[in-house]
């Protein structure tokens, strides 16, 4: 498959406290991976406020830019919690009462603790497809080809697991990686020369510290395996003529 057949994929992270440091979003990089192994290529990642029409302008440019899209956040009890009003907009849907989705969460709930706040996490647009919610029940739903989820790490995850076989990917990426005490600087050339050869595959350089000393951490990635290692041998004899000697990684 080539990289314009390629299934895209962008991230949206939703939330204030992520903007202002007080949350530490660890979405990104477990849907980065998961995405990876559906064989879907995520291409972009955007943080954005809890401001309606900010949400609403980025679910409609993504929706219309990539295969799929995923929203992390805002689909909580709490008044500030927007996201699934905000991506009925952007379809132009009617949010409303999901009877299945209020079921669910009168189940769950002891009766005296059903109150409105929490029926509001029954609420999504007209037309989506709900997304089961194995910790807590409050589905997070699908619409189109937006998938929108809970900001907390551990939902997220169980609910993408839930919806992992609705999406229809190409292969899945192959990655190793090649690790040398040799500075970006140094073996910069030769990179150069080795994906110029290597077009189909990702070469990335990404520089680390262990135990007081410089080096690279060299990525290549391809969901052709022969590639892969056909690219990452060219990345070996880079390193050795840098002065280097190569090491294999995982991943």
């Amino acid at each position: 498959m080539s990289e314009a057949d390629a299934v895209t994929a962008a991230v949206i992270i939703i939330g204030n406290e992520v903007l202002s440091g007080r949350t530490r979003d660890a979405n990104l990089a477990y849907l980065g991976k998961a995405l990876d192994a559906a064989g879907v290529r995520l291409r972009e990642a955007r943080v954005i406020p809890d401001d309606a029409e900010v949400i609403v302008e980025t679910v409609n440019e993504c929706r219309e830019r990539f295969g799929y899209v995923f929203t992390t956040g805002g689909i909580g009890p709490t008044h500030d919690d927007i996201t699934s009003a905000c991506v009925a907009r952007a379809f132009g849907a009617t949010l409303h009462r999901n009877a299945e989705a209020e079921a669910l969460l009168r189940r769950h709930y002891r009766p005296e603790d059903v109150n409105e706040a929490r029926l509001k996490m029954a609420d999504v647009p007209e037309g989506a497809t709900l997304i089961a919610n194995p910790v807590n029940a409050a589905p997070g739903f699908q619409l189109g080809n937006v998938f929108v989820l809970p900001g907390v790490p551990r939902i997220m995850q169980a609910m993408f697991k839930g919806l992992r076989h609705r999406l229809a990917g190409g292969a899945p990426m192959v990655s190793t990686t090649v690790a040398a005490f040799v500075t970006e600087g140094a073996v910069a050339a030769g990179l150069a020369e080795a994906q110029a050869e290597h077009p189909t595959v990702e070469i990335g350089s990404y520089p680390f510290v262990r135990n007081g000393r410089l080096g690279t951490s060299l990525v290549v990635r391809a969901p052709d395996a022969a590639a892969v290692e056909a690219a990452a041998v060219a990345v070996e004899a880079a390193v050795r003529a840098a002065g280097g000697e190569p090491m294999r990684e995982d991943g």
